[in-house]
């Protein structure tokens, strides 16, 4: 029985086609995880850890940057981002002798400045997945500064706690924007006022 050699051929050119489109659906996939990689930085290696799939974890980042579309993300008025910085040297101030509380209120005004700016109320992991789709590089700064007040009360050392400070600082500063929070530099610089003291003694009112 012989076969035609026409048919021979287009099955041959249809095997062609398909490889050809399978070479391009791989290549642009790559191209989309690469994408998200450069976007989300650390955060997208941190949520394929907790999804345990790449293709969960970029679903669930494409999904986030979707949805933070929708909201009316506005940046700081000039009189905010006075008010704002003023509260931070504040903050900054009372490390030195209420270093868990200084902690715990860097928290708050962090949260109070993206609901000002309007980012929806919610969860702390609900503020982090929506705070990585516009500040990626400092949402890791967010989540270790938080993990060292939800731990358990008064188990935080006072480096731990300076730690979780300068990781405040570093959200903060972002938020605010690069240019105004350079402003903060010549004042109470937090590297020098929540410098590891032997004296610092972290009271039994001021564990959280």
């Amino acid at each position: 029985m012989s076969v035609d050699p026409t048919l021979i051929w287009i099955a041959v050119g249809v095997l062609g086609l398909l490889l050809v489109a399978g070479l391009f659906a791989r290549g642009a996939r790559r191209s989309h995880s690469a994408q998200l990689r450069d976007k989300f930085g650390r955060e997208y290696e941190h949520v394929v850890e907790k999804t345990g799939s790449r293709t969960r974890a970029e679903r669930e980042l494409v999904a986030r940057a979707e949805e933070v579309q929708q909201f009316n993300i506005r940046p700081l008025t000039a009189a905010e981002q006075s008010r704002y910085q003023k509260d931070w040297l504040l903050v900054e101030r009372r490390f030195v002798e209420r270093p868990t509380t200084a902690v715990v209120e860097a928290d708050e005004l962090v949260a109070e400045i993206m609901r000002v700016q309007g980012y929806p109320m919610g969860d702390f992991e609900k503020h982090a997945a929506h705070l990585s789709v516009k500040h990626p590089r400092v949402v890791e700064h967010y989540r270790a500064g938080h993990r060292v007040i939800s731990g358990t009360p008064g188990s935080a050392s006072t480096e731990d706690l300076r730690q979780a400070m300068l990781h405040y600082r570093s959200l903060f500063e972002d938020l605010l924007g690069g240019d105004v929070a350079r402003d903060l530099a010549s004042e109470n610089e937090v590297r020098t006022a929540a410098s590891p003291r032997r004296d610092v003694v972290v009271r039994d009112e001021d564990r959280v």
